[in-house]
């Protein structure tokens, strides 16, 4: 197995090398259960963010930054986007999204009672990675929805034609990498 080296906020990693496509691999980063990255990525966002209300994310791999981002923030509440609908979700507000990681269509859902919090705040979109947009612009279609206003747009790390956004703040760029034949 090969290896990405990453270095993002003082913390280094390698990251296992991953074929998605017979075409493409990608460096899998997985900030689940990783405390120290989280941390640092969190304090190193932290000063390029916009002033907001709140932040939301979806769920599950964005949750551990946006926990340590509204903490460090001092924000006593942030959103996740779940990807089923719950039995306790009355009304909820749904979009759909096709993740570059899963490869298959799924649904982004938001409780009515989040909604009502949400309308007319400034909310921050934040992802561990911007790929594609997909996850970023479903998560927007949520906060629009309920009639919030999105303030900004976050990630650890932009990958590939990400890095070019300039609607997007991120610490690092990943790149993709083509298969060699």
């Amino acid at each position: 197995m090969s290896f990405y080296h990453l270095n993002v906020a003082g913390v280094e990693r390698d990251l296992p090398m991953v074929r998605i496509t017979d075409d493409l691999e990608i460096a899998s980063f997985v900030i689940l259960g990783d405390a120290e990255l989280i941390i640092h990525a969190a304090a190193a966002l932290k000063d390029k963010l916009p002033e907001a209300d709140y932040l939301m994310t979806a769920e599950a791999k964005g949750i551990p930054l946006v926990q340590e981002l509204a903490r460090i923030l001092g924000m006593k509440r942030y959103f996740v986007a779940r990807k089923s609908i719950k039995p306790y979700m009355a009304e909820p507000f749904v979009t759909e999204v096709f993740s570059i990681t899963t490869q298959k269509k799924q649904i982004l859902c938001l409780d009515n009672e989040e909604s009502k919090l949400i309308e007319g705040k400034r909310v921050i979109i934040i992802d561990d990675v911007i790929s594609t947009g997909d996850s970023i612009k479903a998560l927007e279609s949520l906060v629009l929805k309920a009639g919030g206003r999105i303030a900004g747009k976050a990630a650890i790390l932009a990958e590939g034609n990400a890095a070019d956004r300039e609607d997007i703040i991120y610490l690092e760029k990943l790149p993709i990498f083509p298969v060699k034949r």
